[in-house]
């Protein structure tokens, strides 16, 4: 079941810069962690009980690197959490809701995710998180 939005992740070209502009307008970075499965860096604000989560590609190789080479800067992701990610995975396929993960991985903050693809989404990449057990 889907609990809440966990994370908007937007992509950004320059984090530093981007992290200066959410401090302008009175937000504060909790920290940051790069995901190297992901070739990313990765900071976090908190907004209420939802976060932003700037990423910022470590390689030109990187799926955000694409994304922004592609779309420019932006809103890259939705993530949801959820109960029991393997149980919504199902859940989706058995939707016939396109997969871009058919098993759950490890992502920032110790989180198991997965993501749905955009084609399956109406054009929003989803991400689906659930706490490490």
């Amino acid at each position: 079941m889907v609990k809440k939005i966990n994370h908007i992740g937007i992509a950004v070209k320059d984090l530093d810069q981007a992290i200066e502009f959410y401090e302008k307008i009175g937000l504060k970075v909790e920290g940051t962690e790069v995901v190297e499965s992901q070739k990313v860096k990765v900071a976090f604000i908190p907004v209420g009980d939802t976060r932003i989560e700037l990423l910022a590609a470590t390689s030109e190789d990187s799926p955000i690197a694409k994304f922004i080479e592609k779309k420019g800067e932006g809103i890259q992701h939705l993530a949801f959490d959820v109960d029991n990610l393997e149980k919504e995975l199902a859940k989706a396929q058995e939707n016939d809701i396109r997969l871009i993960d058919k098993e759950p991985r490890l992502g920032a903050h110790n989180m198991q995710i997965a993501f749905l693809h955009p084609k399956s989404t109406n054009g929003v990449l989803v991400e689906y998180c659930q706490k490490k057990r």
